[in-house]
């Protein structure tokens, strides 16, 4: 699909474009090799397996790659990729679903990453800046310069948390609680995982079966894994345009008009 996208702006003149990504390209990797305020420039060994990270990687290669191609017009396409951390805000479903299962665990959020395992989250209007901020770069050729074929991170000023207390920090002002450590300990979690991922393989040829975890969902949640926005705010100017603050309060006003429909479904559900 990127491809033939890249393939139509070289038809139609378009000379200017930018891949969403994620830091998932990067990693972590299947050792759980942490990252602790990592950049563009941080050595790092990423051996993902997972086909979403291996097909964005894919994509990303091809769009920096792409980058200098002559259009049709005689014009050149320039390109970049802004590799996102995970996205949370409003209509997130990741958050809608982790709420789900709170609301069925008596309004107490599962602990499914270690409290250490620090993350740094971006709220989706941030992300969705970055990538004004970079058109409008990519449109002066002085800061184009600099930008073209490069590949960016993009963070905010979201305090470094793990994915379970993100959670927890958007709702607990609502009264929900979090479980204080995982169901079991990791090393047994990541082989229990393991034996979910036999167990669906076995079970192929009759019924599709699919594990609620795996022991990459086990990795990459329990790795810590920052990066700096650096070098985005370095080469076009990028600054976060929403505060935590007020990231977190959108967010959970957001939650907190969904809840009264997710207990209703899920109680429809379970008549």
């Amino acid at each position: 699909g990127t491809q033939l996208l890249l393939e139509a702006c070289v038809r139609c003149n378009v000379q200017h474009f930018i891949y969403t990504s994620t830091i998932e390209v990067t990693g972590p990797n299947c050792k759980g090799d942490p990252i602790f305020n990592g950049d563009e420039d941080t050595a790092y060994e990423s051996t993902s397996k997972f086909p979403y990270a291996q097909s964005k990687r894919l994509a990303e290669d091809s769009v920096l790659k792409a980058d200098g191609q002559v259009l049709k017009d005689g014009g050149m396409l320039i390109t970049c990729a802004l590799r996102s951390m995970y996205i949370f805000g409003e209509g997130c479903p990741f958050l809608r679903g982790h709420l789900d299962k709170c609301l069925l665990n008596k309004n107490v959020y599962l602990r499914f990453s270690r409290k250490e395992a620090l993350v740094n989250p971006v709220y989706v209007g941030n992300i969705a800046w970055a990538h004004v901020q970079a058109a409008k770069a990519l449109q002066v050729p002085q800061k184009a310069k600099h930008i073209r074929g490069q590949f960016y991170y993009i963070s905010d000023d979201t305090p470094h948390m793990s994915y379970a207390d993100l959670n927890y920090e958007l709702t607990r002002d609502m009264g929900f609680a979090i479980e204080p450590r995982l169901p079991m300990p990791l090393t047994m979690l990541y082989y229990f995982s393991l034996l979910l991922e036999i167990v669906s393989f076995l079970l192929r040829p009759f019924i599709r079966y699919i594990p609620s975890t795996n022991r990459h969902l086990v990795t990459l949640l329990n790795t810590p894994f920052t990066f700096s926005y650096r070098k985005a705010q370095k080469d076009f100017g990028y600054v976060p345009r929403y505060t935590w603050a007020e990231a977190k309060q959108c967010t959970g006003q957001w939650i907190a008009s969904i809840v009264p429909q997710r207990r209703e479904y899920l109680k429809s559900k379970a008549a």
